[in-house]
């Protein structure tokens, strides 16, 4: 019995001990370690709002961002748009300076330029952007001649097949209504450049390249929630419903691209398929890669994986940000008639009634010129705050300049030339100016009267 009761006793000790351990270990991650590293951040000049207990910055952030998406930005022809997508940011640095700091959670971050990537953000797209050094200079190899002047040419036939769609579609909602209509154009210009990468991407598999659309969709939003709450180490691994479904996508995702690749590479050794589309060109590349190099040197090809992220990649950098240049390129002619009317011109100058081609739209000055300005539009001072103006390239510069530069400018000109060439639009008095989200999404849509020509 004393045997018994004196094992009891050590094993009591030894669980007691292990709950203090651990509670210790909580109470130093959500408060000694902040203080600590709070210290430490401030000894070296940087300013911030004192440590919270566990939440840090996170619910004034909430606050902020509530309040800032419940009104529209006045005037509407504002740019200044960092109060509404960061303004727990924009406010510490009104407050402290830009040597200051932010509290996500019980983690301090530093208010930087290059801020160091979530990695969850690997669950949308790796890819080409995420990439350094001698990895990086094989996959942009591989990958440039994909997005080779003669290849856009070829793809051209895809685009402006989803352009004429959503042309005629918009004809047809401005003829029930007497040749004009007020038509909300985001949810349309978001579907025109889904539709586009689908059939750009992945040609005669672009059914199953729109439901891959749908899914990093679906994933998106997932990864927004993620981002905005709290970090709790270990909780993304606990099966929760939305863990789960997340891990479900990124199965479901990378099972659907690995069967189109596999496919479409087969079919190119055996001189059958399509090399016209993205995939195509890529798939392609790689293989010549490996056959000029040899099969047996690792450093060279892609695997698998690798054309997988890269096609995810195509997805997540190809729709949304030409879809909102387009949004936001119709905002601003509607609000200036005269740019309009000289696009229009140009338009027609150019391609008189007739379906635009690609050489045609090379030689399109002030459309172009609209387009790159809408692109440069930034928050008020930048360019006065800082000496490197390389930073605000639209597409960057140097080495690692945007691969799509010529696809996505390509894809805009068209579109926005057929848009001028059968209406003519106005900003609807029901628009509100509200840029939301970290990629400046219009927030309340953007209503336009469209006027059939």
């Amino acid at each position: 019995m004393e045997v018994a009761a004196g094992s009891w006793g050590a094993l009591s000790l030894v669980f007691v001990s292990i709950i203090v351990r651990w509670a210790w270990s909580v109470l130093d991650w959500v408060w000694f370690k902040p203080k600590k590293l709070e210290r430490c951040l401030r000894e070296q000049g940087l300013k911030g709002n004192s440590y919270r207990f566990l939440y840090g910055d996170m619910k004034e952030n909430s606050i902020l961002l509530k309040e800032a998406k419940s009104k529209p930005m006045i005037p509407s022809t504002s740019h200044d748009i960092a109060p509404r997508l960061i303004p727990l940011v924009d406010q510490t640095v009104k407050t402290y300076g830009k040597n200051s700091f932010v509290w996500i959670g019980p983690i301090p971050r530093m208010i930087s330029r290059k801020p160091v990537s979530n990695p969850l953000v690997k669950l949308l797209s790796a890819g080409l952007v995420s990439y350094e050094g001698e990895k990086w200079a094989k996959h942009r190899r591989i990958i440039n001649p994909t997005f080779h002047v003669e290849k856009l040419k070829q793809m051209l036939p895809a685009f402006y097949k989803s352009c004429d769609e959503m042309i005629r579609n918009w004809e047809s909602l401005a003829s029930e209504e007497g040749l004009s209509c007020v038509l909300d154009v985001w949810p349309s210009l978001q579907n025109l450049t889904a539709d586009v990468i689908s059939r750009a991407a992945f040609g005669s598999s672009y059914q199953e390249g729109r439901k891959i659309f749908e899914l990093l969709k679906e994933q998106g939003v997932y990864l927004v929630k993620c981002l905005q709450s709290v970090y709790i180490p270990g909780w993304r691994l606990l099966p929760t419903k939305m863990n789960k479904r997340m891990k479900e996508i990124d199965k479901e995702i990378k099972g659907l691209l690995k069967g189109i690749i596999l496919k479409r590479e087969k079919a190119i050794m055996a001189g059958e398929a399509n090399k016209d589309d993205l995939l195509g060109a890529l798939v392609q590349s790689n293989l010549k890669d490996v056959q000029e190099h040899g099969k047996n040197n690792k450093n060279l090809g892609m695997s698998i994986d690798d054309v997988i992220e890269e096609c995810k990649l195509f997805y997540i950098a190809g729709q949304e940000t030409t879809s909102m240049l387009l949004a936001w390129t119709m905002v601003l002619l509607g609000q200036n008639q005269n740019w309009q009317d000289r696009a229009r011109q140009e338009v027609f100058q150019v391609f008189g009634s007739n379906k635009p081609d690609f050489d045609g739209l090379t030689h399109l000055k002030v459309v172009t010129m609209i387009l790159l300005e809408v692109l440069r539009l930034f928050l008020e001072g930048v360019s006065k705050a800082t000496k490197n103006r390389l930073l605000f390239f639209p597409f960057g510069a140097g080495p690692r300049i945007c691969i799509g530069q010529n696809f996505a400018m390509t894809e805009a000109k068209l579109a926005l030339s057929l848009i001028l060439q059968h209406f003519t639009f106005e900003l609807s008095p029901s628009y509100t100016h509200a840029p939301s989200a970290l990629m400046n999404r219009p927030q309340y849509g953007v209503p336009i009267l469209l006027q059939k020509r």
